[in-house]
């Protein structure tokens, strides 16, 4: 079952968060993702949006998504991310599961 994680982040620390950003692609070349998007001008549709960036990530299941944030190499950069940036983050199911 295809699943996404939808990502809001706000970024406040740019040389920390460019430590996590240079070394994410190597990190997730290793899973069976997908990066879909990742935008920092989002044209706001409804509501209010104060995050400065949007990512959205497609994996085949959400065993192989949790398997990519659990790991070991994951974590280790995700601590640049966390002092460059406040994340909120949700993993949902395709509608095609619905």
């Amino acid at each position: 079952m295809t699943v996404y994680i939808i990502s809001r982040l706000t970024i406040h620390d740019r040389t920390e968060y460019d430590k996590y950003e240079s070394q994410f692609e190597e990190v997730f070349a290793k899973f069976d993702g997908k990066l879909l998007s990742v935008d920092e001008e989002p044209i706001v549709l409804g509501g209010e949006w104060d995050a400065t960036r949007s990512v959205l990530i497609e994996f085949p299941s959400k065993v192989a998504a949790l398997a990519w944030m659990q790991s070991d190499d994951y974590q280790r950069i995700s601590k640049y991310r966390n002092a460059g940036s406040t994340l909120s983050s949700i993993l949902v199911k395709s509608a095609e599961t619905v």
